[in-house]
């Protein structure tokens, strides 16, 4: 968590720039594609108690408390806390370990989101424990993470063609990756890579009910303004998002 916490640092406001201004890699993967795949898991949230898991610069925040939803937000890192709180004035937002005990009381939320938080996480079970805690019965944890499968995919060369192609997927290890903004400036990044297998024992160990799940399809919007990146997500979605309910 380290390495992901000093990488918002650098490059939060060009991150949180590239999403508000609709430029870049960050408009394309998150707010048309991720985002409006666990916009649609949630459905109506109006009314609902909501915590945002690791809320970044406060885009679900904006979006769910204009949906009437009543919302808190925590992360670790202080650029994007910092962002976030000018950008939901009237929104708590606390800086937080996530992985560790959260601030907040039990069975206080009627929904959990955490987007594409977890895959930044080795071990979920002391977190899917705290998201139990602090649900109310029947309780809605919606979340998305890297497709197992996308993680996996090794680039290869044939007759001068390029192709994708998914290799070791049953070895679960840490990924390395490097994130660059529209400047140039770049950053690291650390996922865990966790086969389907291991996701859903895990959810259903620690009591969850899996009640619907997708694929992170782009929105027709993407396919005007990103053509060939619109193509590439037909065919190997990066991201997906999962939606379960306390037990």
């Amino acid at each position: 968590m380290k390495t992901l916490v000093k990488t918002y640092n650098k490059l939060g406001r060009e991150y949180f720039n590239m999403r508000k201004y609709k430029t870049g890699a960050s408009y394309f993967y998150n707010e048309l594609t991720e985002t409006p795949t666990t916009l649609k898991l949630l459905r109506d949230v109006k009314g609902k108690r909501i915590l945002d898991l690791g809320c970044g610069p406060g885009f679900y925040l904006n979006k769910l408390s204009k949906k009437g939803a009543k919302v808190k937000g925590i992360d670790f890192s202080k650029e994007l806390i910092k962002i976030a709180r000018e950008e939901n004035p009237k929104v708590e937002v606390i800086f937080g370990d996530i992985t560790k005990r959260l601030p907040y009381k039990n069975l206080e939320f009627d929904v959990v989101i955490s987007p594409l938080v977890l895959g930044h996480i080795k071990n979920w079970k002391f977190v899917l424990k705290e998201v139990r805690r602090v649900l109310k019965k029947n309780g809605i944890f919606v979340f998305s993470v890297g497709v197992p499968f996308y993680e996996c995919v090794k680039r290869i060369k044939i007759k001068n063609r390029k192709f994708k192609t998914p290799k070791d997927y049953f070895n679960e290890r840490i990924i390395k990756t490097i994130w660059e903004s529209n400047s140039g400036e770049k950053g690291k990044a650390i996922h865990y890579h966790k086969t389907y297998g291991t996701i859903v024992k895990l959810l259903v160990k620690n009591n969850f009910e899996i009640i619907d799940y997708e694929d992170c399809k782009p929105i027709l919007l993407a396919k005007k303004k990103y053509p060939e990146k619109y193509k590439a997500e037909l065919n190997f979605p990066r991201f997906c998002a999962w939606k379960v309910r306390k037990k």
